[in-house]
């Protein structure tokens, strides 16, 4: 065993986790070189690791619920498209500050090749950055003064794949059984075939099955998104080593929150669906303990996007965690549904079962992200109304395309099967509210509609239990990018409609709340200011779904002690009546007015923060 006398804090994490990650790595592999290799691992990245990210591990160990509290606000954004490069986000650092942002996800950054990226998710190096956007010293300069302002930041581990132009995938098309042992190769198609009928495709139409066919060396390789991104194999314990050193090395930069990219696919089995698989878990509960042993104040986020009884085992258990976080995808979807059928009657089932968790399950909340609007919702549910699940996917796509009378929506369809008549959706937050139709028409009225819609939902999205997380331009309604179009590189993907570079023109009218901007801008900061200071918000508190009285409004009460808050929103354009049997005297936390429940009407789009009294 490793001498660990010298370092007393590395010895008391390992010695709190060892015989479990050892058990967990026998039970996988059975093979104990390679575990006595990642106690190596774990040692070297633990002595590395800068002096100034072991305090920030050290107070987060003494104070574990530290992101569980009101106080983070995320933003997902692009560094290309904020600042240009990771030296231009950190000059546009007090500009998060002013939009009450705190936590960051930098989208995809290390090194990819143009053309055959899938948006950054086919790495061809995890130890070195995007040329174009900077240098692993621009990072952790990046970290450093973010870490100076209290700001976390977030950053994507793919672990499903590496790109084709990966050294290993490289030197695997080469011949090398070292390197081919890394990935799922096959030189006849007998295994991938029977791979193939029992894998769903996740790309049917875009990119068609699990594998893709090398003429050059006649083998088969398993590709589960694209086809220049190479499923690794978990089954070789060289793959899981070399992966969680790449880890450590990006914790050591000074990431505070790794997103696994992926996290249900990276075990195969034959035979199998080849998601959610036992081993799946294993992984990731290893990957949470060598976390605990060598970067404590680092949080593990799982990217699944499924419903909440798939979602849930990620978070593991009190006694065995693995995820700190997960995303609310399913309440995502359910949101925009609402807004098409201005029927509460699915989102108040949604919020019930995700506010039925446990407490220490966190969530992060968001109303848009860099990717489509995938419509996996309850249809078990909607059946019971005799809503069809095909039916209804094609009236929200032609809802949100502005198709249906009444909408202002402006989004397109991405990944469209025309056989099954599936397809997703894209669009920003304010152009799928109206916004960007609105403004075209030069109607005052329409305008005033649409940002209320958008102050509502953030408003709504800021109610739930969890971090919420902005994504960048929403802040200030920036609209669809149209001119993606024209860019030989990205027309044939819609979802970069929303990925449009950030507008700083429309940034500078933040201050002015004359514009649309300043409206948006000041509306959201005044939300989540008042989030910030008011313990109800916590993630400790109780949150249920009340009765209002009216099936287009949706009413959250929050209690935590003696406090209570209630959240009221319309999803209605018109004004609606809402009676919530509450006796409580409650304060509008928004304009300070006193306000009854038991009888007051809510304007459209519009929503109401009280406090009760």
């Amino acid at each position: 065993m490793i001498d660990m006398a010298d370092n007393a804090t590395f010895a008391r994490r390992l010695a709190r986790h060892h015989d479990e990650l050892r058990w967990l790595y026998m039970e996988l592999y059975d093979n104990g070189s390679m575990f006595y290799e990642l106690m190596q691992t774990l040692e070297r990245f633990y002595g590395e690791r800068a002096d100034s990210l072991k305090k920030i591990d050290d107070a987060r160990e003494a104070r574990p619920d530290w992101y569980k509290g009101s106080d983070l606000t995320g933003m997902m954004l692009y560094i290309e498209n904020f600042g240009g490069t990771m030296n231009g986000v950190r000059e546009k650092l007090d500009y998060l500050t002013r939009a009450n942002v705190n936590y960051i996800h930098l989208m995809p950054f290390l090194d990819t090749t143009p053309g055959r990226s899938d948006g950054g998710y086919a790495v061809k190096d995890f130890r070195t950055v995007r040329p174009d956007l900077g240098t692993m010293d621009d990072l952790e300069a990046l970290t450093a003064a973010c870490h100076e302002r209290d700001m976390c930041v977030c950053m994507d581990f793919v672990m499903n794949h590496t790109s084709e132009d990966h050294e290993w995938a490289r030197r695997a098309r080469a011949g090398e059984g070292e390197y081919m042992s890394r990935y799922f190769f096959f030189d006849n198609y007998d295994i991938p075939a029977q791979y193939e009928a029992t894998v769903p495709q996740v790309f049917p139409t875009t990119a068609p099955g699990n594998f893709t066919y090398l003429p050059e060396i006649g083998h088969h390789v398993m590709t589960t998104f694209y086809p220049y991104q190479w499923d690794l194999n978990y089954r070789n314990p060289r793959v899981f080593n070399e992966m969680m050193a790449n880890f450590l090395y990006l914790a050591n930069r000074g990431i505070d929150i790794i997103r696994i990219d992926a996290v249900p696919y990276i075990w195969k089995e034959l035979g199998t669906n080849c998601r959610n698989l036992r081993q799946v878990h294993t992984i990731v509960r290893m990957m949470r303990m060598i976390g605990e042993i060598v970067c404590p104040g680092v949080l593990l986020l799982g990217e699944v996007v499924m419903e909440p009884s798939k979602v849930v085992p990620y978070f593991g258990t009190v006694e065995k965690p693995e995820c700190h976080m997960l995303y609310n995808v399913t309440t995502m979807a359910t949101t925009w549904h609402t807004v098409a059928t201005r029927d509460t009657t699915l989102l108040r089932e949604q919020l019930g079962k995700v506010f039925a968790l446990p407490g220490e399950y966190v969530f992060l909340n968001y109303l848009r992200c860099h990717d489509d609007i995938g419509w996996g919702l309850d249809y078990e549910s909607l059946a019971r109304f005799g809503i069809g699940e095909r039916s209804h996917k094609a009236y929200l796509n032609a809802y949100f395309r502005g198709w249906v009378p009444g909408s202002d929506a402006r989004g397109e369809l991405y990944n469209e099967d025309l056989v099954t008549g599936d397809a997703r959706l894209c669009g920003t937050t304010a152009s799928l509210c109206g916004l960007e139709a609105a403004i075209e028409s030069g109607d005052a009225q329409r305008i005033d509609r649409a940002i209320d819609a958008v102050v509502m939902l953030h408003a709504c999205m800021l109610t739930f239990s969890g971090i919420p997380v902005l994504y960048s331009g929403d802040e200030i309604g920036q609209l669809n990018d149209n001119g993606y179009h024209g860019d030989p590189l990205k027309a044939d993907d819609s979802r970069y409609l929303h990925r449009g570079a950030m507008n700083w023109d429309d940034a500078a009218k933040a201050g002015d709340p004359a514009t649309v901007q300043g409206r948006i801008f000041a509306a959201l900061g005044a939300l989540e200011a008042i989030r910030a200071r008011e313990a109800v918000f916590t993630c400790a508190a109780r949150a249920e779904v009340v009765d209002a009285g009216d099936g287009a409004v949706l009413a959250i009460r929050r209690t935590l002690g003696d406090a209570a808050m209630l959240g009221v929103f319309n999803f209605s354009p018109e004004a609606r009546a809402v009676r919530v049997d509450d006796a409580r005297d409650y304060v509008d936390l928004m304009t300070g007015e006193r306000v009854s429940v038991a009888g007051t009407e809510i304007s459209g789009n519009g929503f109401m923060w009280l406090k009760a009294n």
